[in-house]
């Protein structure tokens, strides 16, 4: 293999070739190689333009390089960019404030990745199943979902069903029961004593874009209520608009006892997570129980909170409940025997195929959309959610021809 030097002509198999030679190989991308981007659109090294179809997993549901995150990213990295928590500094108290008024939530704890707020969640609802519910030391269970994904730290894969996420990386953190998703019934006879918590996505994303059936989740979370179980809901990839709701769990009314958010909180710009809780909850951490050197510094914090400006402001769950039902609509009126079905809710779209969902998403790429697979014959559909009505035409106009020539 000849790896291009300095000086010679830039090209997207260059840097292929680079990130082949020197990168461990945990991803399989498209060969797209992203030089700027912008709004709904990325430009390759070549200049080629696609339409994105993929959203850095909700990471950009504003669009790429929104102005007004970006000036709050450059205005704050100008004067401090982190301190720690071993002291204070003026951009983590107004964040949270944001933050927590925005979700509803009383008090929140700020990490950077998605996996890390998760594992907030984790430590939080078995330190209350101990010192609250009376669970014996040691024993607490937290109810996971068949097919679920909440990261791929260790503690995280041992909750997964997933055998390609588990093999070879055990001894697993024990204390995860799982049960199949959307069977309440079957929730309901998992739970014992020693359940201190279920963990749930309201629509399995990474999973195929899997939505639970009609009254599943209220179900779910009036179970949780009758026997004294917190609901956990990690609404990392599904919140903050991209199913038509500001969060998923409000299609069914449903509060969480702890929420998990991530990625569209960044703004594209930065990592930030969270886990909120109300204020009893959350006071059962106590000075040096958990933490992070990044979680809540200012650059964050002026990051995220110009992100949840942009989401509301510009009311971007509107807008994904608006496109999710024109793309939705566009895309199950396509007449193709390669189409199991297409599902989701607003701008979170799983397209199940009679066929490998590579294929259709290499003709998708050489059609300028890019779309990536998930669990062999799904294609996911997730755009920014500031996508406009000719941008949704080409999509729906380059999927028909896609279909017709795979």
């Amino acid at each position: 293999m000849r790896i291009m030097h300095v000086g010679e002509p830039k090209s997207s198999q260059h840097f292929v070739e680079l990130d082949e030679r020197y990168g461990a190989h945990n991803y399989k991308p498209l060969d797209l190689v992203v030089e700027r981007a912008e709004g709904v659109w990325l430009w390759d090294v070549e200049g080629r333009r696609y339409l994105d179809c993929i959203s850095a997993y909700s990471a950009v549901n504003q669009g790429h390089c929104h102005p007004r995150i970006r000036a709050a990213l450059v205005a704050q990295a100008g004067k401090v960019s982190l301190t720690s928590r071993a002291m204070r500094n003026d951009r983590m108290g107004p964040f949270l404030r944001k933050l927590t008024e925005t979700c509803g939530f009383e008090r929140a704890l700020p990490m950077n990745t998605g996996a890390e707020a998760v594992e907030t969640a984790i430590k939080l609802a078995r330190r209350w199943g101990y010192e609250i519910k009376g669970i014996p030391d040691n024993e607490a269970e937290i109810i996971v979902f068949s097919n679920n994904f909440h990261g791929r730290t260790t503690a995280i894969i041992s909750a997964s069903t997933d055998p390609s996420y588990r093999r070879h990386f055990g001894p697993f953190t024990p204390g995860f029961v799982p049960v199949p998703y959307g069977d309440a019934d079957a929730l309901q006879r998992a739970i014992t004593p020693n359940t201190c918590a279920i963990l749930i996505e309201p629509i399995q994303g990474e999973g195929g874009v899997i939505v639970p059936p009609e009254g599943f989740m209220k179900r779910a979370w009036a179970i949780c209520k009758e026997h004294d179980v917190l609901f956990i809901a990690d609404e990392i990839q599904t919140g903050f608009g991209r199913t038509g709701d500001l969060f998923a769990c409000d299609y069914d009314n449903v509060k969480p006892d702890i929420l998990v958010v991530g990625k569209a909180l960044g703004g594209g710009y930065y990592p930030v997570s969270a886990a909120l809780a109300n204020t009893a909850l959350m006071e059962l951490f106590q000075p040096g129980d958990h933490g992070s050197t990044f979680g809540g510094n200012p650059l964050a914090s002026a990051v995220a909170e110009a992100s949840l400006d942009v989401i509301v402001n510009e009311k971007l769950a509107s807008r994904a409940r608006y496109a999710g039902a024109k793309v939705m609509q566009g895309l199950r009126a396509a007449q193709s025997p390669l189409v199991k079905e297409v599902r989701g809710r607003g701008l979170l779209i799983g397209i199940e195929l009679t066929v490998p969902a590579k294929k259709l998403s290499a003709a998708l790429l050489d059609r300028g959309i890019a779309a990536k697979d998930t669990h062999d014959r799904v294609l996911r559909i997730a755009p920014p959610l500031v996508i406009e009505d000719d941008a949704i035409e080409l999509l729906l106009e380059q999927y028909n021809a896609a279909l017709a020539a795979i």
